[in-house]
């Protein structure tokens, strides 16, 4: 939570100063070290304590004085005098999609725009139209992103919302009179947004739970305090809130306060017609209205039995047939991170990533995977580095060299490449079929009409050498909607060309999501669990494919990169 939370500042920093029009090394050096500091996967706390803040790429003694400063008070001085330098509402202005500091500028210049909405109503009245560079469609956009920034405040994204519940469950876990924890609500159930956090904990002392809850570090104001039950706001805005049960009803609460609500009411539903009540402290016989004797409560397998009911896995709950299979007892074995045996998306800094393919390969190797699949860019992404066909050779040629260096793990040479607007690929047959692997993916031309888009995607995966269909939708989560597109038509298509669909495990995308995944699973089609990594710590994402995975009821004959290497390179070759 530091790191992010430095991060923010830093950022906020580079774009107020981009705003202001100050020197553009001195707003570079801030968003360098903005990355960095999301990029380091130990607390920044915990690394100044052990090592010079200096000895990171992109901080020098001035920015390791302001993160010490930061560290120590929570706060810094230069970054409070900047945000009263401008007027408040700018900062909700530059954080729209296409927006930015440059944009806001002319806006404030122009029209005095300093709020999101003034900005608003100035796009519903097309007065932004009237100013230079700025055209009618830049307002439709303006307007979608202002929708987009409401959403993202509403909810968070899962790569957000479950780190911080695993950071209390961990804050907790030891604490005294704690004897059971786990998280809850949609976040345990992995759902792609969250609204707010929901901790369960088992205890015979409440009121000692609930302080030491309420006075966690990054609290930032608490919210509700009750006897069983408190709600906290973070530092970063972040909702938290705490329910302490006793250890006899953990598990009916924990199936009740883990949801989903219409996956509650299907249990109920079912309790009614065996003579039983459910709720949160348990499973009751039950007459009428009045309740008898407890049988079940203390674990969630124990509710779930006395339902004859099949323990359903937490990302399951949704009312979307998991019911009719656990009475069934023909629940799927639902994939696992242990069952993954490598990532096939990859970027090193051949292209748009941070790190060198041996420093890759080495990380993988360690994480247990026996294969990774570099996946740089190609040439036309220009903004991205892509590679010409003379950089992929020599890329390729280094992989050549470093496999032979590794025993039970194999570096596949791969390539993002780029569908263009005609539907053909970036690079030419003979360069593709040196590839191991090749993503195909759009990365222009979002607002073409859904047809156009389509066709683009039907025609690259009829090319021999395209294997997977990377990010199918475009979408990031709370920042751009999905571009148009037929779904049914592409996946049909897919089986067809019998190529793999990826499921992007970075925490904005989550693309293909978990109903088309299942839909795609269904026919047959592979999914490639993978997560676009651009920093070592972005490998961590695997989490998140996987999640996605898993809510689409996948098991592990789903995934392609579940294969052994051998059946791997005969499917991709299939």
């Amino acid at each position: 939570m530091n790191n992010q939370k430095i991060a923010d500042i830093f950022d906020d920093i580079a774009k107020i100063l981009e705003f202001k029009q100050d020197n553009i090394f001195k707003i570079r050096a801030y968003q360098k070290a903005a990355v960095t500091l999301r990029s380091l996967t130990e607390d920044i706390a915990k690394y100044a304590k052990n090592s010079s803040l200096t000895s990171l790429p992109g901080i020098g003694k001035d920015l390791a004085d302001k993160i010490n400063e930061i560290l120590k008070t929570g706060t810094l001085k230069v970054y409070q005098g900047l945000k009263k330098s401008v007027p408040e509402g700018l900062m909700d202005v530059m954080s729209i999609p296409g927006v930015g500091p440059k944009k806001a500028k002319l806006l404030y210049d122009e029209l005095k725009i300093d709020s999101v909405e003034k900005l608003k109503e100035a796009a519903e009245k097309h007065k932004l139209s009237a100013l230079p560079h700025l055209k009618e469609k830049t307002e439709q956009n303006i307007l979608q992103g202002i929708k987009l920034l409401s959403k993202a405040k509403e909810r968070m994204l899962l790569g957000e919302a479950l780190p911080a519940a695993e950071g209390v469950v961990n804050y907790l876990k030891d604490k005294k009179g704690v004897e059971k924890i786990e998280i809850a609500g949609s976040t345990r159930r992995q759902k792609e947004t969250i609204r707010d956090i929901d901790i369960l904990v088992a205890s015979e002392n409440p009121p000692e739970i609930i302080k030491e809850f309420t006075h966690m570090p990054h609290t930032e104001k608490i919210l509700a305090e009750g006897r069983t039950k408190a709600s906290v706001l973070t530092g970063r805005g972040l909702q938290i809130d705490l329910r302490v049960v006793d250890v006899e009803s953990y598990g009916a609460a924990l199936v009740y306060f883990t949801g989903s609500k219409e996956h509650n009411i299907r249990i109920r539903e079912l309790a009614i017609k065996k003579g039983l009540k459910v709720n949160e402290y348990g499973v009751f016989t039950a007459k009428g209205t009045k309740i008898n004797k407890k049988i079940a409560g203390k674990t969630e397998t124990e509710v779930y039995k006395a339902l004859n009911l099949e323990f359903i896995p937490p990302e399951l709950r949704e009312d979307k047939g998991e019911i009719e299979a656990a009475l069934e007892n023909r629940l799927p074995e639902l994939v696992k991170p242990s069952d993954i045996k490598g990532d096939l998306h990859v970027h090193s800094n051949y292209s748009d990533g941070a790190h060198a393919i041996e420093e890759i390969a080495n990380t993988c190797r360690d994480m247990g995977y026996k294969y990774v699949v570099i996946s740089d860019h190609s040439k036309s992404l220009k903004i991205a580095r892509g590679l010409s066909e003379e950089e992929l050779k020599r890329k390729n040629k280094e992989i050549d060299q470093l496999n032979k260096k590794f025993k039970n793990f194999k570096i596949l040479k791969g390539s993002e490449v780029d569908i263009l607007s005609d539907g053909t690929l970036d690079y030419p047959d003979d360069v593709l079929k040196e590839l191991d692997a090749v993503f195909v993916s759009i990365h222009s031309g979002f607002k073409q009409p859904m047809e156009k888009i389509t066709e683009r995607i039907l025609k690259a995966m009829d090319n021999k050498y395209a294997h997977i269909l990377s990010h199918p939708t475009g979408r990031l989560l709370n920042a751009r909607d999905p571009y148009a597109v037929d779904i049914d038509r592409v996946l049909k298509h897919a089986k067809q060309t019998h190529t793999a669909i990826e499921i992007n495990g970075n925490v904005q995308r989550l693309d293909l999501d978990d109903i088309n995944a299942r839909a795609a699973a269904d026919m047959g089609i592979k999914l490639a669990l993978t997560t676009d990594t651009h920093r070592l710590d972005n490998l961590q994402f695997m989490r998140y494919a996987v999640s996605v995975a898993r809510r689409a009821w996948l098991t592990r004959k789903d995934a392609l990169n579940a294969l052994p290497l051998q059946q791997l390179l005969k499917a991709l070759k299939k």
